[in-house]
């Protein structure tokens, strides 16, 4: 007997699915390797784009926009908390020998960040999916962003933990953040991929460059992107414009 989504979800959604796997690797690797997990956070971002194109070529399903954001809980959520945790407790050295001030409020800050992603995520999916903007930081750009600063050496624990904290608000702020052109997207998906690719090349160019992009769109967006060519945007997670 087949199992019940067999000919229910689409090609777009088995790209979802395996988002949300590579979210859990993220996390098991985290503990050994800080930048493999960096770059599969970043490549799960790559899934979340392509799964988008693919819904749009091939057409999604009634399941897919509720797929997405259940795979991005584990690799924009969790994941991307888990690797901040796992920065900061190590710069600062902070063992689970006994339990201190600083490693509850680390661990708390975490925590937040996982519970704020998934109230933005739900938020998203119930009043912003089918719109041309959204409000609050996009999941998937906090942990870009946080991916990208990982990857380009920027790892002083004291700065992760207050960008982590900021974004804990940010992610559920009323801030009104543009969908990005297709055009935009593209040339941002394109460095993605090189930085998840070869992180080191020339200096770490790729993941800073990430990174300023990803920190442009995050403080200039919501004030200097609109236009009037906003309504040709990128498709969301499941080909929505």
């Amino acid at each position: 007997m087949l199992p019940r989504f067999v000919g229910r979800l689409g090609v777009a959604d088995a790209v979802t699915v395996s988002n949300a796997a590579l979210g859990f690797i993220a996390v098991v690797v985290a503990f050994v390797d800080i930048a493999l997990a960096a770059r599969l956070i970043l490549l799960a971002a790559v899934a979340d784009g392509l799964d988008g194109i693919l819904a749009r070529r091939y057409g999604g399903t009634d399941a897919g926009p509720y797929l997405d954001s259940l795979a991005d809980v584990a690799s924009f959520a969790v994941a991307p908390a888990v690797v901040a945790f796992v920065v900061i407790t190590d710069g600062l050295a902070l063992g689970f020998d006994a339990v201190t001030g600083e490693l509850l409020l680390v661990t708390g800050i975490c925590a937040l960040f996982v519970a704020m992603a998934v109230t933005r995520l739900g938020m998203y999916t119930a009043f912003d999916v089918s719109g041309n903007y959204t409000e609050g930081i996009q999941t998937t750009l906090a942990a870009t962003i946080l991916g990208a600063a990982i990857l380009a050496g920027e790892t002083h624990p004291k700065l992760v933990l207050a960008v982590t904290g900021a974004f804990c608000y940010l992610m559920v702020s009323r801030i009104e953040y543009p969908d990005l052109l297709a055009r935009d997207a593209a040339i941002m998906g394109v460095v993605h991929v090189l930085a998840v690719l070869i992180p080191e090349f020339a200096g770490r160019t790729f993941p800073y460059a990430l990174l300023t992009l990803g920190v442009a769109y995050m403080t200039l967006s919501p004030w200097f992107y609109w236009r009037e060519e906003r309504q040709t945007t990128a498709p969301d997670a499941h080909g929505n414009a």
